[in-house]
């Protein structure tokens, strides 16, 4: 019965529900790393954290909470079902069938994700501003609204380019790496299907993904939260980082890996029991 239950398969909803439910255990660690790479005069963490909770207390550190699990349903339920989907059209022992996979499935996740993605970066980056110059929005739709309604529809897909590039880069570093990872462990080491092997392929997944994502993170950050008119375009933000110096491609790296990271962990291992628990049997039952 257990080898049976692990040729079980995801069900479409899975990714999105598993990593929502992350993403609430890590969205303050990802809030102080949006406030990190948005910051233009350098402030240590601990300082940043503090002016969090002087200025909103400990609900401050949830700021934004909405949006993220709006995007996650949106997001991660795109890219993780048209992933697992196309895994039946393609060599799945293949590396690069599993890249090309996971382009296609980053690519039309992310422009699924991007309007969660700006409201969700502005909602977090609200509580470092000036009281007169904050957004204020309620919520994910109010935040949706008031974009469209303020700065025009086009606006809700500012930054449309570095979150494609980081969606793509994050699916091949999580869900590809993830499956190639696993077959390596399975294959060279015979660890058996369970919590254990799901743990160190996350862990190893969500180190990978943070690598590849985090400059283009730092830039689509940048630009989702600037202000119409202040950019003319992912080149410039381009420009104005690397002025900053090399590193400042990776400001908030740590915050970024302590985020990706146990988000992935989790969001894998919950998936693998949803798989395991909830998944169906393929047809033939092989």
């Amino acid at each position: 019965m257990a080898d049976k239950n692990s040729k079980r398969q995801p069900r479409w909803w899975s990714g999105g529900v598993c990593s929502a439910i992350a993403v609430t255990t890590t969205h303050p660690l990802d809030l102080v790393k949006v406030q990190l790479q948005t910051q233009t005069t350098k402030v240590p963490v601990s300082q940043l954290i503090g002016n969090i909770y002087k200025n909103s207390g400990i609900v401050g550190f949830y700021s934004g909470i909405s949006a993220a699990w709006f995007r996650q349903l949106t997001y991660t339920t795109a890219r993780f079902a048209l992933y697992e989907y196309g895994k039946q059209f393609v060599d799945a022992n293949n590396m690069s069938a599993k890249v090309q996979l996971a382009t296609f499935a980053g690519l039309f996740g992310g422009i699924v994700g991007v309007p969660g993605d700006v409201v969700t970066v502005r909602l977090q980056n609200d509580s470092k501003l000036p009281a007169e110059k904050r957004r204020n929005y309620k919520h994910i739709f109010d935040g949706l609204y008031r974009i469209s309604k303020e700065e025009g529809i086009h606006s809700l897909f500012r930054g449309t380019v570095p979150a494609l590039s980081r969606a793509v880069l994050l699916t091949i570093g999580t869900n590809a790496a993830y499956d190639q990872v696993k077959q390596v462990l399975q294959g060279n080491f015979q660890l058996k299907e369970g919590l254990p092997l799901h743990l160190v392929t996350s862990t190893v997944a969500g180190i990978i993904g943070t690598v590849m994502t985090q400059p283009i993170d730092v830039m689509k950050t940048t630009y989702m939260n600037a202000p119409p008119g202040e950019y003319s375009g992912l080149t410039a933000v381009a420009i104005a980082t690397a002025k900053q110096g090399p590193f400042a491609f990776y400001k908030g790296f740590v915050p970024a890996l302590m985020r990706i990271s146990p988000n992935t962990i989790i969001t894998f291992m919950l998936y693998e029991q949803a798989r395991l628990r909830f998944g169906y049997l393929p047809p033939d039952g092989k």
